[in-house]
């Protein structure tokens, strides 16, 4: 499901930092790799200046991801609040975004409704098309010959998207969150690297000028 979909379902576009922040961890993280990658073909002193930099600046976008993903776990349920109000707004056409965005969300996680398909009969979607069907996107792909209609309930998702949408949620989130730690283990075996290659740098000698 993309995001331009999902982000529909959402109360604010804030809820999608913990995924921000932990991507561009990973990038500075690959990008970390790389130099360290260089640095054991080239003794550079700013190299490895710019290498400890670099794991500090991963280290705080890994701790911003999980503390924000953390936070945002625990109010799941208000943030997925205008969901039934997209589903208010189905028209039936793909041209329209919410209307897309049902249809895929019902097609992708295998659900129907926001609790279940029976949240059909009180749209005005369901009463305008003469109140006999949900969207075929509410069918069970098991079942080829449904087309919505209500007198085969069981060819439909049993299952509400909001249940789904917060399972999915929860598992990104959870993701995030337990992911930190396998991060930090990577950056304090990296930064015992960059101490080992300091301690076999030879140390620079100065010698006092004398006068002329």
């Amino acid at each position: 499901m993309k995001y331009r979909q999902s982000s529909l379902f959402f109360s604010h576009t804030y809820i999608t930092l913990p995924a921000i922040f932990a991507l561009s961890s990973a990038v500075v993280l690959v990008v970390t790799g790389c130099l360290g990658s260089w640095l054991s073909l080239k003794d550079s002193t700013c190299l490895q200046g710019l290498f400890v930099y670099l794991l500090v600046l991963v280290f705080c976008l890994e701790s911003t991801a999980s503390a924000l993903a953390y936070f945002q776990s625990t109010q799941v349920d208000s943030e997925i609040a205008p969901l039934r109000g997209v589903f208010q707004k189905y028209a039936g056409s793909r041209q329209d975004p919410n209307s897309h965005a049902v249809d895929a969300t019902q097609a992708e996680l295998q659900c129907c409704g926001v609790h279940d398909y029976k949240d059909w009969l009180d749209t005005s979607w369901f009463n305008r098309t003469g109140g006999h069907s949900v969207p075929h996107s509410c069918c069970n792909s098991t079942f080829t010959s449904c087309n919505g209609t209500l007198d085969q309930p069981w060819k439909l998702y049993t299952q509400g998207c909001q249940m789904k949408l917060e399972m999915v949620f929860q598992f990104v989130l959870s993701f995030i969150i337990w992911g930190s730690p396998l991060v930090f283990v990577v950056e304090i075996a990296l930064f015992l690297t960059i101490a080992q290659l300091m301690r076999e740098q030879p140390l620079m000698e100065y010698q006092v000028l004398g006068k002329n």
